[in-house]
């Protein structure tokens, strides 16, 4: 079996105090944590991280480690030395002076390296069970919080304006006990405020990718998108619509009801009214402090088509009493 350097992994050296070497494994393990690394063979340079630190981290195995002696190199042939007590089902070891020593099963110590279990019990070669692969990432100190996601979130122009509830369904990270991330159908409540704006983020708290050795999951932020609507029109809190006339009305006019996204109201239509001509109905438009915006309605005068004769002779007649050129000002 290959000898291992400890103190080379953790980039200390055998000077180093503990607090130091605590230190240099929390910083190594954040750069190789194989959920977040981008480092080439993460996973198991934070496994040879663990395995180090799993020995220099306590000071009897730290002692034990350090009796071999000064004379062996990382990837060395390796054998344990005279003295070296495997003591009944290779579950224990001794260290040199003698002074007691700590027990390990198979199990807590499955996954690291020969030269770990040679020296300190344990089975080599296998992987750790779920539940201490966790343990492992908790137990050595390493927390992160969850990183936040991002969507987007379709509504109406009413769910905008009144506001509520809208249930959504997306897929969700979970982290199980071994670590791994996998992903399930989640149910999300998410409360709509009144009057929230296209392109407006809601945040909601804790519903993001889930934290990494039991710190918080990161924040789920839902990017509001206000659906095209068949009336209506939105520039900021204000809300426009085309109200369509007839030459009547606009020459008269009119009473009219006109649609908002609070109900109909009545709207008068001034005698002499013109295309292009905007009206407003104050206070009509999005919800919103101190002051909610307004509603504009764009008169759009629509021409009753002539059919049959009568009504082609009626339009010849309205030329000839009602001379009107719309064109005069042209330069042509």
């Amino acid at each position: 079996m290959e000898y291992k350097d400890y103190y080379a992994i953790l980039g200390v050296d055998k000077k180093t105090s503990q607090d130091e070497i605590k230190q240099a494994y929390r910083r190594l393990a954040r750069k190789y944590h194989p959920d977040v690394s981008k480092e080439p063979n993460a996973e198991e340079k934070f496994k040879n991280l663990q395995e180090a630190y799993e020995v220099l981290k306590d000071p009897e195995k730290r002692s034990a480690y350090d009796a071999l002696g000064s004379n062996w190199k990382a990837g060395q042939e390796f054998r344990p030395p005279p003295g070296w007590d495997m003591g009944g089902g290779g579950t224990r070891f001794h260290t040199s002076g003698g002074r007691g020593f700590s027990e390990f099963s198979e199990e807590d110590l499955g996954g690291f390296s020969d030269f770990f279990s040679n020296l300190f019990g344990g089975g080599g070669g296998r992987s750790r069970t779920g539940r201490q692969a966790h343990a492992g990432r908790e137990d050595f100190g390493f927390k992160q919080r969850g990183s936040d996601q991002q969507a987007k979130m379709r509504i109406s122009l009413e769910e905008a304006f009144h506001g509520g509830s809208k249930t959504l369904q997306m897929q969700v990270p979970e982290v199980d006990r071994s670590g791994a991330v996998s992903y399930k159908l989640k149910t999300i409540k998410v409360n709509i405020p009144q009057g929230v704006g296209n392109g407006q983020q809601l945040r909601l708290s804790q519903q993001g990718n889930p934290g990494m050795g039991g710190a918080p999951a990161g924040d789920l932020y839902l990017e509001v998108e206000i659906e095209t609507h068949r009336f209506y029109s939105l520039e900021g809190h204000d809300v426009y619509i085309t109200l369509p006339v007839a030459p009547w009305e606009a020459a008269l006019g009119a009473d009219i009801k006109v649609p908002t996204l609070a109900g109909p109201v009545g709207l008068k239509l001034g005698a002499g009214s013109q295309a292009g001509q905007k009206l407003r109905l104050k206070g009509r438009g999005m919800p919103a402090k101190p002051h909610a915006g307004d509603q504009y309605a764009i008169i759009k005068i629509e021409t009753p088509p002539a059919h049959s004769e009568e009504q082609r002779e009626f339009y010849r007649k309205m030329e000839q009493l009602m001379p009107f050129n719309p064109r005069k000002d042209w330069p042509v």
